[in-house]
Formats: structure tokens, C-alpha cells, sequence
């Protein structure tokens, strides 16, 4: 852009500010979503063009391809390296969405590079995993604390494809994309799951409900998110309760199991323009509170130090508490943002009650709210290290 900024660096430090990660979402297989779509001149389509397949009205990269998953590892080591992102996040695109009466054509690939499948299917499932792993591993090398996560479409399996899939009647990820999430999820290739349940209880053919007690059963030991259609949510009634939409019922659901770490709401945009008093309903009920990412102790269980020198002090801009960074000797065990906690004299201070903290920043310092001098209460501050693991907490009695 002229002047130039960078759209990515800029939402990376917003969401920092604000001590939110930041997930850089990707879609890798897919090149145009229209063939009408022009590619820049110097796109890897115009130099590589035997790397490519058309299936509808879209170009793909041949999953099948060695060169495919090099280029597309390259471009994930590229971001991860030159950008401070706290995740790579796939979308649910793995093959495409079939195209009613058309086969991927991937005839002559799996003619050259099939030896040992007896079928295709399975073929496609291992072209997708060489890929899910690769890009694991090199995520990993380049930064561990940097997650690898995914959102496949909500439907694993149908029953009738599998005793062990959902009651449900809809596309599968297993036969129709050849994404064998499960697979990755117990191989550890992926560090989180946000499977897309974007239809409402009672649906049909993929009942909401149905569908969340699947996968808090099927985590394979990884954290599960729930991925939740806002205007799905808002446009129909709870069943048992028809003068309500479905919000209260759903968070109900998924806080119901422990396997199921929160939720992720698609699209932001309706969150923000508040459909059907979606965003009120969570300041007022289910997010009323600061809340801290939570820890993934498989990639990392090891907290930060404790801070250090913690004072309050006066300066021409009020009453600040200032403290110093815990000593570090890897990157892994860097503070790199902290929680500030406020506790009435006589409270007895728990860290693991959020209505206390007043401030998670980047900052090594808080602006106090001094009013006269006659109230006493205890601040604690405690330190996060990248991947949120907390501090042990050091206090400090305040008159304010």
C-alpha cells in the first residue's frame, strides 16, 4: 500500500496490546476461488504451472505433489519467521468441497505417485498427512512456542460410514475431504482442533448438540474449541425454550465438558455489530471477566520467574506500581506480558478468581486509582511467559 504499512504486522501488534494471540489463518491448496481471478505476474502459478489442477471453478495446488507441500511449508516458514504470530491456523479446505458429478483430477498424479494405495481415498488421506505433518515440523523448528491448529468442517464421520462417527447425515471430513483430523490430533501434528459446528440443535442432518458431545469424546488429547455460527445461534429458538434464541443453551453445552476449552465465534463481524444481542450477551454473562489464554502444557509447562522489585511510586503522571522483569535464560521462560491483580485488604488473594485482575499488559508498570489515601488493598502482579504459563505471584499492600 502507499504510504506503506504492513496489514498483518499492524494486526499482530494490535492484538498484543491488547493480550489477545494472534493466529495466522491460512488456506494453503487453494489459489483462486474463481478462475476469472487474476494471479500476479510473479505468483508461483505462472512460474509452476504443471503444480496446479482445475476442479470447477477453482485452481488448486495438486495435493499429491512433493513440490506442492515444499512450496507451501516455505511460504508457513516464511510468516512464522518473519513475524511474531502465535499460531498457524488451517482452514477447512483440505481437497475441496466435492463438485457435484466431478472427480479431483488427479488421475495421472496418482498413476506416478499411488504405488502401494489400493485405493484413492486412502492415497488422498496420506497426501494430506504428509502435509499436516510437514508443516508441524517446521513450525516447530523454526518456533516452539508457535501453535499449529485447525478448523475442519464440523462432521468427522457419519455413523453409517463408521460405528464409531456421529448420528449424523452430512459431508465428512474423513471420506469427502480426505482430512483424517483425528489422525493428526492423536499423532500430535496438530496442537488444537476447532472443528466448524455452524448448524443449530435440532438441525437434521447435523444436529448442534449431537455434534459437540461427538467431539468432546473424540479429542485425542488435544485442546478442542468449538467453532460457532453467530447468526445460526441467533436466527432459531431453543427447542425447550422457544421465546430464546439458542446462545444460552449452547455456552451451557459446551461448558458442560471438560474436554471442550471455549469456543471460537465465526463471523467476527456479526459479533461486533452485535446480531441479535450476541456481543451484550457475552460482556454481560458469558465473558464478563479478563481471561487468559489458555496453557497448551504439552508444548510447554515451565512458568516464568517471579517479578521482581515491585513498588508503588509518585510521578508527575500519579501513583504508579512499577515492578522489573523476572531474569530469563530462554526464549521459552520469557515474561512476556503481566497480570495485575486487586484484592481488598483482608480478601485472601486467589489468582485463579479473574473478576480480580485489572489489567493483563505488556507494560511493567499500572497507573493506581488514587483517591485518598484511606482504603488499603493488596495488588499482585504475576508474570506470562509466551505460551501463558503464570508466574508464582508477588504482592504489595496499597493505601489508595
Amino acid at each position: 500500500p502507499e504510504p506503506y504499512w504492513d496489514p498483518m504486522q499492524f494486526m499482530i501488534d494490535e492484538c498484543h496490546k491488547r493480550g489477545m494471540e494472534f493466529h495466522a489463518w491460512i488456506n494453503p491448496y487453494r489459489t483462486k476461488t474463481t478462475l476469472k481471478s487474476e494471479l500476479a505476474p510473479n505468483h508461483v502459478y505462472n512460474i509452476h504451472p504443471e503444480w496446479f489442477v482445475t476442479y470447477g471453478d477453482q485452481l488448486y495446488f495438486d495435493p499429491a505433489l512433493p513440490e506442492s507441500r515444499r512450496h507451501i511449508c516455505m511460504v508457513v516458514s516464511d510468516i512464522v519467521s518473519r513475524y511474531d504470530v502465535d499460531a498457524i491456523h488451517m482452514d477447512d479446505y483440505f481437497y475441496p468441497y466435492p463438485v457435484k458429478g466431478k472427480d479431483f483430477p488427479d488421475d495421472a498424479s496418482f498413476a506416478r505417485l499411488g504405488g502401494g494405495f489400493g485405493n484413492k481415498g486412502d492415497w488422498r488421506r496420506n497426501n494430506v498427512n504428509m502435509l499436516i505433518k510437514k508443516l508441524h515440523e517446521t513450525i516447530r523448528e523454526i518456533k516452539p512456542w508457535v501453535k499449529f491448529g485447525v478448523s475442519p468442517f464440523g462432521i468427522y464421520r457419519n455413523e453409517s460410514s463408521d460405528p464409531l462417527g456421529s448420528k449424523t447425515k452430512g459431508l465428512q471430513n474423513y471420506d469427502d475431504l480426505y482430512a483424517d483430523v483425528l489422525l493428526w490430533a492423536r499423532e500430535g501434528w496438530i496442537d488444537y482442533n476447532i472443528p466448524q459446528i455452524y448448524w443449530h440443535i435440532g438441525h437434521p442432518a447435523a444436529d448442534y448438540e449431537t455434534l459437540v458431545k461427538w467431539w468432546a469424546r473424540h479429542t485425542e488429547n488435544r485442546p478442542l474449541f468449538i467453532g460457532q455460527s453467530v447468526m445460526n445461534t441467533v436466527q432459531n429458538a431453543d427447542p425447550k425454550n422457544p421465546s430464546m434464541n439458542q446462545l444460552p443453551r449452547k455456552m451451557a453445552l459446551q461448558r458442560a465438558y471438560q474436554t471442550i476449552g471455549g469456543s471460537c465465534q465465526w463471523p467476527a463481524s456479526a459479533v461486533i455489530e452485535n446480531v441479535g444481542k450476541y456481543r451484550d450477551a457475552l460482556i454481560a454473562e458469558y465473558h464478563k471477566y479478563p481471561a487468559l489464554p489458555p496453557v497448551f502444557d504439552f508444548m510447554d509447562n515451565e512458568a516464568p520467574a517471579k517479578v521482581r522489585r515491585l513498588k508503588p511510586v509518585w510521578t508527575e503522571d500519579g501513583y504508579i506500581l512499577f515492578w522489573t522483569a523476572p531474569k530469563y535464560e530462554e526464549e521459552m521462560n520469557r515474561a512476556v506480558r503481566y497480570v495485575v491483580y486487586r484484592f481488598g485488604a483482608k480478601e485472601a488473594v486467589d489468582i485463579d478468581d479473574p473478576s480480580h485482575i485489572v489489567a493483563i499488559t505488556r507494560d511493567n508498570f499500572y497507573k493506581l486509582p488514587y483517591e485518598d489515601g484511606k482504603t488499603k488493598y493488596r495488588y499482585v502482579v504475576t508474570a506470562l511467559d509466551r505460551l501463558h504459563n503464570e508466574s508464582k505471584s508477588v504482592g504489595k499492600k496499597i493505601k489508595l
